[in-house]
């Protein structure tokens, strides 16, 4: 069986409230080895600590959304900082910009991305990075500073993964990749190297199609996979193993 890792998932939802472990046994039965639950607030954050600490396998990111970057103050700040030195904590983020729905105003998020940036050079962790309908944007603030992580979800344009890639950033390809209509998507997974490929479910959200529109899980990873495999001319199994190890190397998973 291969060996698959969900780079971004949110076992921590209240969708998953009734029945996360069992989510995570059909996972595990499907292959999936590894998963970070990703928080996106205060509240959801200290749930994927604990949610990682009771599943095994499982590790978690902690961080504050665009859409509540307004909530980003000093408190918030240490909390994060205290929430990170768990042993289960592998990354910051959610965190970046999302001028698609401004839940938050731009300069807001951008001082929370920023400051949650500095968080994760100080404890020497990589990010996570929301963004949708910001890209040039996030990559200027990325440029400014020598950190790693992922764009989580990658929804941007072609020339904008190579600039992001060229800095060293993963792109985290989900579900969408399967969607009829996810062309551009498809044409980015065509041209970026495997190298800088991550794969993810962000489950509950994004289903893959046949599951389309309903709950999604990280027991899912092997059909984002396969269509990678397909756009990329290489066997679901190397892309198992490539996009494992490229999630090791960067959150450091054991």
């Amino acid at each position: 069986m291969n060996i698959w890792t969900d780079t971004h998932c949110h076992l921590n939802h209240p969708d998953f409230a009734a029945d996360a472990p069992q989510v995570w046994e059909r996972a595990r039965q499907a292959g999936v080895r590894s998963a970070i639950i990703v928080g996106y607030d205060l509240a959801s954050s200290d749930a994927a600590v604990q949610t990682a600490q009771r599943l095994e396998g499982c590790w978690a990111s902690v961080g504050i959304h665009p859409h509540d970057a307004v909530q980003c103050n000093r408190d918030a700040l240490l909390r994060l900082r205290q929430l990170a030195s768990q042993p289960s904590v592998v990354a910051i983020g959610e965190i970046g910009l999302d001028y698609y729905r401004n839940l938050s105003p731009r300069d807001v998020q951008q001082q929370a991305s920023e400051e949650q940036i500095g968080l994760a050079l100080d404890l020497r962790l990589p990010a996570i990075i929301h963004c949708r309908d910001a890209y040039d944007d996030l990559l200027d603030i990325l440029a400014r500073y020598p950190l790693r992580g992922v764009l989580h979800c990658f929804s941007g344009e072609v020339h904008h993964a190579q600039r992001a890639v060229e800095m060293g950033w993963y792109l985290g390809i989900g579900g969408v990749i399967t969607f009829k209509n996810a062309h551009t998507l498809r044409e980015v997974v065509q041209q970026i190297p495997l190298r800088y490929l991550l794969l993810e479910t962000d489950a509950p959200y994004l289903a893959p199609t046949p599951h389309r529109g309903r709950r999604n899980e990280p027991s899912y990873i092997p059909l984002i996979g396969a269509q990678v495999a397909a756009i990329k001319g290489e066997t679901p199994e190397q892309i198992a193993t490539e996009t494992t190890r490229h999630a090791s190397e960067l959150f450091g998973l054991r």
